[in-house]
């Protein structure tokens, strides 16, 4: 079975990849050329209907922006979800614009500076502070302005997400404020000077495994019970983090949601003392990943020493995460396809290397990968591509032409 068998939501026809009505060659006309991301709009709404339903009706869902924050699929998700994490000054502003209600807003990151922390104070959303000096700095400059800041703390717990693709929790961290330190600062914490919010437990991300998310949760929910206990003021919501993967390589399987939001249901009764609390997943990835797809042309076919080389006008340039240098310790392959040659039978198929065109050897978009005969003009499209894509690659590297975004 070849990775993208089972991975990809998107339709073909007639051997050509569909994103709603559109072929890949119909896109390149409308954005005007390659290489482009595409988000599916149908996906975007599937997922997170999906999700929504599956989750107990008391916990909240949120959009953190960071994973693809493309202003058009921001304002879609808006409706959709009940609020949005954001990471920057820029995606705070994405997120007032979009109409989210600022208190469904939080800003997370461990170097907010103190004009960050002055916008967020201003435009009414939540800072997770990530350390004691970021929350006497909010205190300070709340007072300047007249203005109660409203703060959460954002903790690194002592536990860690096992199994997780970026364990964002236990041991030293630059995230967060360590468990241990919570008593003495709950405890002296100036309540009258600023709105206090809540919690934002966050362990770690990408996670496959859902017995590993099932530890993680029982230890969420048993130290939300130990923070309310000591806080001496009512909160309003505590965020659980997220951590739900999707599968990129082959061999993955989709978690089995069901055993989580059953046993997250099954926490939400044991814990009736975070009964009036509201409980906030917060998703990126796991919400936008599989909606997106990065498609490049073939410019150049070549042989070098029996291996083909295809070679495209896109690369790590454009999605850093797909070449592999974006947290992977050995490169595997994102599923791809010659995206104006699906569908084709496993006899017409061959090996190629599929390249990008800048001078490094690491711009590799696939290594090794049976696809269909590769011909000048073909189109090469990149599934699992709707987060941590265009953002979150170098795009001014060896100064290549910029690429373009369009939701459908």
């Amino acid at each position: 079975m070849k990775a993208h068998d089972s991975l990809t939501p998107f339709q073909q026809q007639n051997h050509q990849l569909m994103i709603g009505d559109k072929t890949l060659s119909h896109i390149e006309m409308l954005v005007g050329r390659t290489p482009f991301y595409v988000y599916d709009r149908v996906t975007l709404a599937q997922t997170v209907k999906q999700l929504k339903n599956a989750l107990p009706p008391e916990i909240s869902l949120h959009y953190a922006i960071k994973a693809n924050p493309y202003p058009p699929l921001v304002n879609f998700m808006q409706p959709l979800v009940s609020g949005f994490d954001v990471a920057s000054s820029k995606e705070m502003l994405l997120a007032i614009q979009s109409g989210m209600p600022a208190n469904e807003i939080s800003f997370a990151g461990p170097g907010k500076t103190e004009d960050d922390i002055r916008a967020a104070i201003v435009a009414g959303i939540t800072l997770h502070a990530e350390s004691l000096t970021e929350i006497n700095r909010a205190i300070a400059l709340g007072k300047q302005l007249a203005l109660k800041p409203n703060i959460a703390i954002r903790i690194n717990p002592a536990f860690e997400l096992k199994a997780s693709g970026m364990k964002m929790a236990g041991g030293a961290k630059p995230f967060g404020i360590d468990q241990e330190q919570l008593p003495s600062i709950l405890a002296e914490l100036d309540y009258q000077a600023l709105n206090f919010r809540g919690f934002h437990i966050y362990a770690g991300s990408q996670n496959l495994k859902e017995a590993a998310l099932m530890e993680m949760h029982q230890k969420t929910f048993a130290l939300a019970e130990e923070l309310v206990a000591m806080t001496p003021v009512p909160i309003d919501y505590i965020n659980i983090g997220g951590g739900l993967g999707i599968p990129y390589f082959a061999g993955e399987q989709r978690l089995d949601l069901s055993l989580v939001t059953d046993n997250l249901a099954s926490l939400i009764a044991q814990y009736s003392t975070l009964k009036d609390i509201e409980l906030i997943m917060e998703l990126g990835r796991y919400l936008v990943g599989e909606a997106g797809l990065y498609v490049c042309k073939v410019v150049d076919v070549k042989e070098s020493r029996g291996t083909t080389y295809a070679v495209c006008d896109g690369g790590l340039h454009h999605h850093l995460a797909n070449s592999g240098n974006f947290g992977q310790v050995i490169r595997k392959n994102y599923p791809v396809v010659v995206g104006n040659k699906v569908g084709c039978s496993n006899d017409e198929l061959s090996t190629a290397t599929i390249v990008g065109p800048l001078c490094t050897p690491l711009d590799i978009l696939a290594d090794k990968v049976p696809l269909p005969p590769i011909e000048i003009g073909d189109y090469i499209a990149v599934y699992q591509s709707g987060a941590y894509g265009a953002t979150a690659s170098p795009q001014a590297f060896l100064s290549q032409p910029e690429l373009s975004e369009i939701l459908l």
